[in-house]
């Protein structure tokens, strides 16, 4: 048997930060984010020798170890031993299982699609798929989040395991103790016409996310005013976007990308640099209306809003001078997907 699944990275539309803690939990958060044609992949084979192997295809990584109920996290593979780790504490199989487990993602980790977390949903979906957990939508998301932010530790938010079960555009509200999915019902030529305009721009960067989220929270904590201001800002951005896309009001999205752009850089050092503001500019001048860097900051994946016949124009002036390359996708409306099928 061969046990596989999908889930869909995100593009963070607005709101991006407001649903990381203590923020989310003291005032609440608010995002709105959109999946699209970029997927984590997880496969699981079962094996006869009392062997585990982990295998991670596109970063080249793969380690073999003895079968045992608990893996060493130990900065290897760590989110591969970390969701198998959990479904072996709360869902025991009658016997450890042999396996290999295979992942591929398709944007490099620290781009500011929500890989790691992608990643974790699809894992955690392949041995659901396996074991047949009983695991709806919200428990998926929510397990997945426990997995990376309290087994693991990992500095982040809620939005990308939500988003990347869920699929869709969504409107996410984060509470202390609550997450509410609320999917948008948009136009179809609504977002194709997103899809064109919207330049999804790779800087050739990678970032480190989690030093600037735990800046973030300690500004919360240490209420530093600039940046929970930032952030109540952000949160009021992500209502803009909803109406404007619920209503079809595209040419305003650019505004309200930059609106809520202005504002993300006070939120924590390092969510921008000179080397990001001087493509946000070029790309300003050459015809885009507004933008923001993807996830966290520091680096990865920008997007720019780019109307009428600005696209190219756009595209052409940032790999003149800086190089990068700008992927094509399209929104895809379903979440993780996991499937079985005999091996021949």
């Amino acid at each position: 048997m061969i046990i596989r699944s999908k889930a869909p990275l995100r593009l963070g539309m607005a709101g991006g930060g407001t649903d990381v803690a203590p923020y989310s939990e003291i005032y609440g958060g608010a995002i709105l984010n959109a999946t699209i044609s970029m997927y984590a992949y997880a496969t699981i084979i079962p094996r006869k020798d009392g062997k585990i192997g982990l295998h991670s295809v596109d970063k080249e990584e793969q380690r073999v170890f003895e079968q045992s109920s608990q893996l060493e996290v130990n900065g290897s593979l760590d989110l591969h031993k970390g969701v198998f780790n959990r479904v072996m504490k709360d869902f025991p199989p009658g016997k450890i299982p042999s396996f290999d487990l295979y992942t591929y993602v398709d944007a490099p980790a620290g781009s500011g699609l929500g890989t790691s977390s992608t990643l974790t949903v699809a894992i955690l979906g392949a041995f659901a798929e396996w074991f047949q957990l009983p695991l709806g939508e919200y428990d998926m998301a929510s397990l997945a989040y426990q997995i990376e932010r309290l087994d693991l530790n990992m500095a982040g938010g809620k939005q990308d395991q939500y988003a990347a079960t869920f699929g869709g555009v969504n409107f996410m509200e984060f509470k202390k103790d609550n997450v509410i999915v609320n999917p948008l019902r948009i136009r179809s030529d609504y977002m194709n016409e997103l899809a064109h305009n919207l330049v999804l721009y790779y800087t050739e960067t990678s970032r480190l996310s989690a030093k600037i989220i735990e800046t973030q929270s300690s500004n919360v904590l240490e209420k530093n005013e600039d940046s929970i201001e930032a952030m109540h800002k952000l949160k009021e951005q992500s209502l803009m976007m909803k109406e404007a896309l619920l209503k079809g009001h595209l040419d305003e999205i650019g505004r309200i990308l930059d609106f809520g752009w202005q504002h993300k850089k006070n939120m924590a050092t390092d969510i921008s640099n000179p080397f990001i503001d001087e493509i946000y500019q070029t790309a300003m001048d050459a015809g885009a209306t507004g933008g923001k860097i993807s996830g966290a900051g520091g680096g990865g994946f920008m997007i720019f809003y780019c109307p009428l016949m600005t696209r190219n124009s756009v595209i052409k002036a940032l790999q003149k001078k800086y190089g990068g390359q700008a992927k094509r996708y399209d929104y895809v409306v379903n979440g993780l997907k996991t499937w079985s099928v005999n091996e021949k």
